[in-house]
């Protein structure tokens, strides 16, 4: 069974991410199964992002933190930004139907969509400082754009989880809908897409960039910091202390303790 799952429905192409067992955490390769799927969707009028089980996306495999191996890391932490740039320069519109949980990097694959349409069964929210990591591609730069600063720092920082109606409050999403019906209702929002012209469709979308472009350097930024971290103890710590369901002990906190 594939890590990704394609399936085309009329003029719309539906992409699964297909992992339950780790709610849907992608690694480098299955982070290239998405990219290839999402280019190869350019032929569909519409693309819908979506996930298997219970959560829509929990981000990077974070077995891979615990016991780091810097080549593997340093790969899926780029392919990261390709996935979300897959996205963002897809001609065709993306919608996020977001099943389940968006946690840490599914965060932040929601924030690279055009559009998000959610189940009311559907958390939000980033991981990244509480693990060993930072949302550096969307959480801690580009979100600011769709809930403002102080509130995108919120998110960032504290790592709490918010319930869909909150995150449409917040104006992360664009609606909430009951979990037996979030396929229709992304259906719906498909089929009124189709109705527009898909070149123009295109250049409004290109167009739209502007923010997420003005972005990049800092995403880049970001990454290279990251890549700089691996193997170090907050970043092992904190893997760790997510896997074995437990609150972790960082160097700085441990230090001041001492004091």
């Amino acid at each position: 069974m594939s890590d990704i799952e394609v399936e085309i429905k009329g003029e719309v192409c539906w992409i699964r991410l297909n992992k339950p067992e780790r709610m849907n955490a992608y690694d480098a390769e299955m982070a290239r199964e998405l990219i290839d799927a999402v280019k190869g969707a350019s032929k569909s009028g519409v693309i819908v992002l979506t996930g298997t089980g219970r959560a829509f996306c929990a981000g990077g495999y974070l077995a891979n933190l615990s016991d780091p191996d810097p080549e593997a890391l340093r790969s899926m932490f780029y392919g990261s930004l390709e996935v979300y740039e897959s996205l963002r320069q897809s001609p065709r519109p993306v919608i996020a139907a977001v099943n389940g949980a968006a946690a840490g990097g599914g965060n932040e694959l929601v924030v690279a969509c055009d559009i998000a349409i959610a189940s009311e069964k559907a958390t939000f929210g980033q991981t990244g400082v509480k693990v060993g990591s930072a949302p550096v591609l969307g959480g801690t730069n580009f979100l600011s754009m769709s809930v403002g600063e102080k509130r995108a720092k919120e998110i960032a920082f504290m790592c709490r989880r918010y319930k869909a109606d909150k995150a449409l409050e917040m104006g992360l999403i664009n609606a909430v809908v009951p979990a037996d019906q979030l396929e229709d209702e992304v259906t719906r929002w498909a089929e009124e897409l189709l109705f527009m012209s898909p070149r123009y469709l295109e250049i409004a979308k290109i167009n739209s960039n502007v923010w997420w472009n003005q972005c990049r350097d800092n995403y880049l930024s970001g990454l290279g910091m990251l890549v700089q971290a691996i193997g170090s103890k907050d970043m092992i710590e904190g893997a760790s202390a997510f896997m074995e369901k437990r609150r972790p002990e960082f160097e700085g906190r441990a230090n001041k303790n001492e004091s």
